[in-house]
């Protein structure tokens, strides 16, 4: 992209000075939080405009809009979606108006919503949300456009390519958290590697952090690229009275701002929390710095950190399913409370019959369990046998759901299931929040991410854990493609192993295969062994992705109601021998009142021993 506006050579004359925060003073102005801030730009437009003409007063040579959440996405919440342009175009016009010979920079952030397949943003839909708030900033008449704050470079690579086609300047700003351990690793200066590649006229970084730790950031992108921008908060926020406040040490803030120019920053001014008193001494701290030259150097990029391998399973039933012997995994519910020692115990037994695993689900039906993560660890301890650990996105955030990963990295829990889960408003808690960041594919490929040693971020997690992943199938679903080609993004996003539902007629399970014939995923056939008649009935009719033929349902119907469970695991085993040929391994769902169940369909594969206890844990046989 052509530096239209000469940026490289005013920045090695001296230090340009950017503007801070809009967001803060919209909102000590009056405009709240139920008010988006963009929208400000067609509602109050006069305290927008003073807003900048406070910032160019206070001696900020470059405005940013007040369009940093103005994309379809974020307005949406809002019902503003369709609004897109004429709050973009009003944003450019309020910052050009009040620039007084100051540059204007439009600002672009992040969509609000990660990209599929962690998120619900397909890529060319990504595209055109950015392509229509880039083309309206230019329209309004901005002389360049900024990407600030983003997190994910696959999002800020999309958002960039159609920045750049309406012909002006871009800057890239990528953010980091307030992280030590992010700069020990180097991660600063990998990203701005891999950014410096692409043709932006500045690279650098904004918000998240203080001065302080933003004088680390500029100092490891700046020895990669040369001149970087500069854009910390003034610290830490907190919530007071349910508004976020920030320390206002301006003296603090400006004596860094020098650092962080003699660190390589060429343009440097505030986020979140700065305001125009903040500019003002930053720009009398830098009237007389004198500009060194910074020259780049090579190194490595995260893109070539991003391409290294994902680890290899390492668990004991990885090594199983992969050698072609045929794993055994039986799933146990969990009690209402906190006392698992009964699990332990069927656990314990289920070893000794033959089981390889241990399947812990995570709240199915919304109902309130231990989280299966920490059940595993007692279990592997305790019983000696591995654990299958389900997951559901329903209850955290990607923060969560990310910290429950390097749990179970931490804890040995090397066998995960990530599911979508059952929405709240089922179970015990219906009036409880759904959370779902992300789905069942989401997920996948976020574990996928830790196994090459990596969060979703890029932030390096220590070693790799190698986690099993497996995922869930439907070999029965009414929508038998659909959900083929769900196992096939499955596959995609880095699973190794697929766990189907109940399966009762080998014929569904040979139909489901020759879907998915060309994924090559090893399968672990679902068996439910049934208790009575009406348990069939309700699972048949009243459970979804449960079929049940009628004449499994009749004959448990005519049979006396001790009869009905030696039935069901004669139906289980019988699908159990005409499918071995066809699958890797069987994944045993016994009713939870009858977990001997499991065992009992288990004697169908003939004799076998007691799976090895966990690496590093002993067994505990009783």
């Amino acid at each position: 992209m052509a530096d239209s506006l000469n940026l490289r050579e005013r920045m090695a004359e001296r230090v340009l000075i950017g503007d801070g925060a809009v967001g803060t003073l919209l909102q000590e102005r009056g405009i709240r939080y139920d008010h988006p801030y963009a929208r400000a730009n067609l509602t109050h437009p006069d305290v927008v405009r003073r807003v900048h003409e406070d910032y160019a007063r206070a001696g900020a040579e470059i405005l940013e809009t007040n369009t940093f959440a103005a994309n379809a996405v974020k307005l949406a919440a809002y019902d503003l979606e369709d609004r897109v342009r004429e709050i973009n175009v009003a944003g450019a016009r309020l910052a050009r108006e009040a620039a007084d010979g100051a540059l204007v920079f439009g600002a672009i952030g992040p969509l609000g919503r990660p990209l599929a397949p962690v998120g619900p943003i397909a890529r060319e839909e990504a595209r055109a949300i950015f392509r229509e708030q880039a083309g309206a900033l230019v329209e309004g008449g901005v002389d360049a456009l900024v990407l600030e704050t983003f997190t994910d470079l696959d999002e800020l690579r999309l958002a960039f390519e159609e920045a750049e086609k309406p012909g002006v300047p871009v800057l890239i700003y990528r953010t980091f958290v307030e992280d030590g351990e992010t700069l020990a690793e180097g991660l600063p200066a990998r990203v701005a590697r891999e950014l410096a590649g692409w043709g932006a006229v500045l690279v650098g970084s904004n918000c998240t952090v203080g001065p302080q730790r933003m004088l680390g950031i500029v100092e490891q992108m700046s020895a990669e690229l040369g001149p970087v921008a500069a854009f910390p908060n003034p610290g830490l926020p907190q919530l007071i009275g349910g508004v976020v406040r920030y320390r206002q040490d301006v003296d603090h803030f400006a004596a860094y701002g020098r650092e962080i120019a003699a660190a390589g920053a060429r343009l440097v001014g505030g986020c979140c929390g700065t305001t125009p008193e903040h500019v003002r001494a930053l720009a009398e701290a830098l009237r007389d710095f004198e500009v060194q030259e910074k020259r780049p150097r090579g190194g490595v990029s995260l893109r070539e950190v991003e391409e290294r391998p994902a680890a290899e399973p390492r668990s004991e039933l990885w090594q199983k399913i992969k050698s072609g012997a045929f794993a055994v995994a039986v799933e146990v519910d969990l009690p209402r409370g906190h006392d698992i020692s009964g699990v332990v115990e069927v656990s314990r037994s289920l070893r000794q019959r033959g089981a390889d695993a241990i399947d812990i689900s995570d709240g199915a039906r919304a109902r309130l369990r231990m989280k299966p993560v920490a059940v595993a660890k007692i279990v592997q301890e305790a019983a000696g046998i591995e654990v299958v650990a389900h997951i559901s996105c329903r209850d955290q955030n990607l923060l969560g759901l990310q910290a429950e990963l390097l749990s179970a990295a931490a804890l040995g829990v090397k066998n995960l299931l990530p599911v979508t889960g059952d929405p709240a408003q089922i179970g015990d808690y219906p009036e409880a929040t759904s959370v779902f960041d992300t789905d069942s594919i989401g997920l996948v490929h976020i574990i996928s991410r830790f196994n090459r040693g990596e969060d979703l971020s890029g932030n390096p997690i220590g070693e790799p854990p190698g986690f099993l992943i497996g995922v869930a199938f439907n070999p029965t679903a009414e929508d038998l493609d659909g959900e083929a080609e769900r196992l096939r993004r499955k596959a995609e996003a880095g699973a190794h192993a697929a766990w189907t539902q109940p399966v009762f007629e080998v014929g569904a399970l040979e139909r489901a295969l020759e879907k998915i014939e060309d994924l090559k995923l090893p399968i672990m056939l679902g068996l439910m062994p049934l208790r009575s008649a009406r348990q069939a009935e309700f699972l048949h009719h009243e459970v979804p992705g449960i079929e049940i033929p009628a004449r499994i349902r009749e004959k448990l119907a005519r049979l006396p109601a001790e009869d009905a469970p030696r039935y069901g695991v004669e139906a289980a085993q019988s699908v159990l021998l005409k499918a071995r040929p066809l699958v890797q391994g069987a994944y045993i769902m016994p009713p939870a009142s009858m977990p001997e169940l499991a065992a009992d369909v288990m004697e169908a594969l003939g004799e076998r021993s007691p799976s090895p206890a966990p690496e590093g844990q002993t067994k505990e046989d009783g």
